[in-house]
């Protein structure tokens, strides 16, 4: 049976160059840290990078939950990223965006009022 999201990888050509980026869009220091594949625990799923593939903005979309989502797009631009989608209102209060980290890789992001992560953990 599914459980829902786990984890979402994102290639990186330069692991101690996405470790530090990404370290401080999350705020959190990696709990797996090897050459091969580094993981960040956030908001009970995990981020992780690994060296190998080719970034870029063809392949899948995972959104993380923020609370602000403009004031979050401005701290993530201001680290580098770059707007790749720029905040949409999808409905009823639900926005949406689509950041690229420096590698080219999208970084979605969505202010969900209506999505209570509690009530389906």
């Amino acid at each position: 049976m599914i459980k829902g999201l786990r984890t979402v990888m994102y290639p990186v050509p330069d692991m101690e160059q996405g470790k530090a980026w990404y370290s401080q869009v999350f705020g959190v220091a990696p709990y797996f840290n090897q050459p091969f594949y580094i993981g960040f625990a956030v908001g009970g799923f995990e981020l992780g990078l690994f060296p190998d593939g080719q970034p870029g903005t063809s392949g899948n979309r995972a959104y993380w939950g923020v609370d602000k989502i403009e004031d979050d797009v401005a701290r993530i631009v201001a680290l580098g990223a770059s707007v790749f989608s720029a905040v949409q209102d999808v409905g009823q209060g639900i926005k949406v965006a689509e950041l690229l980290d420096p590698y080219g890789n999208v970084l979605g992001l969505i202010e969900n009022p209506l999505f209570d992560a509690k009530a389906v953990a």
